[in-house]
């Protein structure tokens, strides 16, 4: 919304400038957006006259003009074509920022001639001007006139209006809330009714009443439409409106003074003598005034004549070409109608029309501004275009006035803290419009062009920005007592310490999406109908994630296509596997794509056993019970490459973790090439610590003794997993074995087919005494015994 500071000086009484009214928007809750001041800007540039123009000696196209100026006799160098003596134009002296040049002037010889100033043409003034060359104005301007005053410059102010203030798209309403604030006096220039002659020969018809409740109108005959006054001109012009002809423009005034959209038929150009409102129909087109053709439909309203078969109009938002006003026109019917706003907001999406009267509309309109607007419009009509004016025809009801409620003033301290008497609270909301009926108890009722007020709070907050929000008490907020014990929880802790170890082992953090598609979400056993969403932000978002691997999966192949195959990344965040929140859990979910370069010595096949280190360390990290855990091979789900992978799990009902080398199948279906391998940590599933306080932690028992160790090999049949024999040995002696580590696996001659040799490396950590020889053999056959009943053998 914009506005110039004499317009709004015709509706307050001001003394102040465009940066203190500007300041006192701000302070009033408008929010100014930008302060253009042309007359500042063009101070420097006046009227001034040619009185000699030769050529330029050592140049054809240049002209050393002699140039009467405010500032003496000046020689200037100039080179448009219409330069001549005798011509008055716009002279700009040495140290004047030109705006359409982005320059400012400095006085250096122009082909050996020093210019002492700039003869300007419209575009260097940033000024509507087609023509080539410099400016060509009247010969009455007196030399010296500043440019700002030869072309009625003045200060344009810009503002957010925000949904809720459709008063505010008028320029009246602006000036009301400034006087509340107490910038100035209200003298909004009241509207006088025309006394029509004779009936209106133009009808109205109401059929869709859910769509425009009340449409007002009357004939004017014998109107000379034309270019409008200068002033009005002028008005549209500074605010980025391009002046069209008398009619329309003093409706775009209207609209802009008063936030009051109207419209002007040609009653020449009319269809029988009714007009009609109704819904729109299916098949049927309208060529509006932009130009362009529109399908409405039966949500959208329209104007119709000739017994309403005709489409003549979109009801608030734009007129059709084929009743509008020219120079030719000489019988208009004015209309002055009310839309509801929800219809006219539906229309212009649908139809992607943004004008000002469906903005308008769209915002809510004051109800009762249908007839006040009329009559303002046929005074302006007659006053600037002549004629005769016939009766007003209504038809329909406005919708009823706000109701008035009850409002205690005392309200307004105990929510803002403003100390404020009655007497103070009842001038501002009196200023603002509002009918206050003061007693043992308040009645406040808001006008009608103030349908966002509904209670008291909102009230409080219109007493508040106007009274200033400067005058809002500064009170410390109470202090608020630290929460007792740790801030963060076991799991807030464990989330934290896995973002960071797996940051050091060389993982890449990635942010994906809750969702992912449904067809997707099925590869990893999800896609349940209870967790497609209803409203997806994307067609291929349509399902909340079962798992964070396909999201990850899809980054890899992302990365892979851009030439960073061998990535390395994690996520923590929540899977969906039902309904209800007891089925989200949070995951701690990693991916390798091991994808290194090429080298002479092989690829290596170590990438799942450093998969396996990584995610043992970081379940050790997080608190994970490692040492009970049992490892489960052939049971992971059908993602998970059947023959490498594996799980970790305390019993068969708590799976802890999947992890291992991902299906061929899945990831092809994803578009990624292999080989990938993953682990997905259920957090939710690791215990939490037993004790939550009360006993600290006793000292740390270190061992003063040496550590000795104890080299074995067993031989293990092929099937049988090396870690329940190294688990089996870990528990001979809980007390001495502090560390079991695999060193060797070897297959092949000495060793029977279908089995494997595996050294093993027994850590032993005396804690009383050192250890005798008979001590060491006595632990020595518990290793064995153990690794015995696990299934394996003492190789000789």
């Amino acid at each position: 919304m914009k506005f110039t500071l004499s317009w709004l000086k015709d509706h307050l009484e001001t003394s102040a400038d465009v940066n203190a009214v500007a300041e006192a928007m701000t302070m009033a809750g408008l929010e100014v957006e930008e302060v253009k001041d042309p007359v500042s800007l063009l101070a420097l540039f006046s009227v001034a006259k040619i009185v000699s123009a030769e050529r330029h000696p050592n140049a054809d196209r240049l002209q050393v003009c002699q140039v009467d100026t405010v500032d003496g006799m000046k020689e200037i160098v100039c080179g448009a074509p219409n330069a001549r003596p005798g011509l008055t134009t716009i002279y700009a002296p040495i140290g004047a920022y030109v705006p359409g040049l982005d320059v400012t002037l400095v006085e250096k010889p122009v082909r050996g001639i020093v210019s002492n100033g700039m003869l300007c043409s419209g575009g260097e003034l940033q000024l509507p001007d087609e023509t080539d060359g410099i400016l060509e104005l009247s010969d009455d301007l007196v030399v010296g006139t500043t440019a700002a005053e030869v072309f009625g410059l003045e200060p344009v102010i810009d503002f957010e209006v925000t949904p809720n203030r459709p008063d505010w798209l008028g320029v009246a309403g602006i000036a009301r809330d400034l006087a509340a604030a107490g910038l100035g006096t209200l003298k909004t220039p009241a509207i006088k009714p025309v006394a029509g002659k004779g009936s209106s020969s133009i009808s109205v018809r109401i059929d869709a009443p859910d769509l425009c409740p009340t449409f007002a109108g009357r004939v004017i005959r014998g109107v000379k439409n034309g270019p409008s006054p200068k002033w009005l001109q002028e008005r549209l012009t500074a605010i980025g409106l391009r002046p069209i002809n008398a009619l329309v423009d003093i409706t775009n005034l209207i609209s802009y003074d008063r936030a009051r959209p109207l419209h002007v038929y040609d009653i020449a150009k009319l269809e029988g003598s009714e007009i009609v409102v109704r819904a729109g129909q299916d098949e049927e087109t309208l060529t509006a005034l932009d130009g362009k053709d529109y399908a409405p439909k039966a949500a959208d309203c329209v104007i119709a004549d000739n017994g309403g078969a005709r489409v003549i109009g979109l009801g608030g938002v734009m007129g059709g070409e084929s009743t509008g006003c020219s120079e030719e026109t000489v019988d208009v019917f004015v209309e002055s109608a009310w839309f509801t706003p929800i219809v006219i907001a539906q229309t212009g999406r649908s139809l992607g029309i943004s004008s000002d009267a469906q903005y308008r509309f769209a915002r809510g309109v004051d109800t009762h501004s249908v007839v006040p607007g009329l009559e303002l419009a046929t005074n302006l009509i007659l006053e600037l275009c002549g004629g005769e004016a016939s009766e007003i025809v209504v038809a329909g009801e406005a919708p009823t006035a706000p109701e008035g409620f009850a409002f205690d003033p005392a309200f307004v301290k105990r929510l803002t803290g403003m100390d404020l008497s009655e007497d103070r609270i009842a001038d501002i909301l009196t200023a603002l419009d509002f009918k206050v009926e003061r007693g043992a108890s308040w009645t406040v009722t808001p006008p009608t062009a103030r349908r966002d007020a509904h209670g008291p709070a909102d009230l409080v907050e219109e007493v508040a920005r106007i009274e200033g929000f400067a005058s809002l008490p500064l009170m410390p907020l109470p202090a608020v007592a630290p929460a007792a014990g740790g801030i963060l929880s076991t799991r807030q802790s464990r989330v934290r310490t896995a973002r960071r170890a797996l940051a050091a082992m060389g993982y890449a953090e990635a942010v994906t999406w809750s969702f992912t598609k449904q067809s997707k979400a099925l590869l990893f056993g999800g896609g349940d109908d209870r967790l497609v969403l209803e409203n997806p932000i994307a067609s291929d978002l349509d399902c909340m994630r079962p798992s964070a691997l396909p999201n990850l999966i899809e980054a890899a192949a992302r990365n892979a296509a851009r030439g960073h195959a061998d990535a390395a990344l994690f996520e923590i965040g929540p899977i969906y596997l039902g309904d209800g929140p007891k089925d989200q859990r949070t995951t701690i979910t990693g991916l390798v794509a091991p994808h290194a370069d090429r080298h002479w010595q092989g690829a290596g096949d170590d990438a799942l056993f450093t998969l396996k280190g990584d995610l043992v360390e970081l379940l050790e990290l997080v608190g994970a019970p490692v040492g009970s855990l049992q490892l489960v091979q052939g049971q992971n789900r059908e993602w998970w490459h059947p023959g490498r992978s594996a799980r970790l799990q305390l019993g068969p009902k708590n799976i802890i973790v999947e992890f291992g080398a991902l299906h061929p199948s899945v990831l092809k279906t994803l578009d990624a090439d292999g080989p990938m391998l993953a682990f997905e940590i259920v957090l939710d599933n690791v215990p939490e610590p037993k004790g939550k306080g009360g006993k600290a932690r006793g000292a740390a028992n270190l061992p003063n003794l040496m550590p000795l160790s104890r080299d074995f090999a067993f031989v293990l049949d092929e099937a049988k997993a090396v870690g329940d024999l190294v688990k089996a040995v870990s528990g001979a002696d809980k007390a001495l074995v502090t560390d079991v580590r695999v060193f060797d696996v070897y297959r092949g001659k000495g060793v029977p087919e279908g089995q494997k040799s595996i050294a093993i490396e027994v850590e032993i950590q005396p804690r009383e005494a050192t250890l005798t020889d008979a001590e060491i053999e006595a632990l020595m056959a518990k290793v064995v015994a153990a690794a015995t009943k696990a299934g394996a053998v003492l190789r000789s």
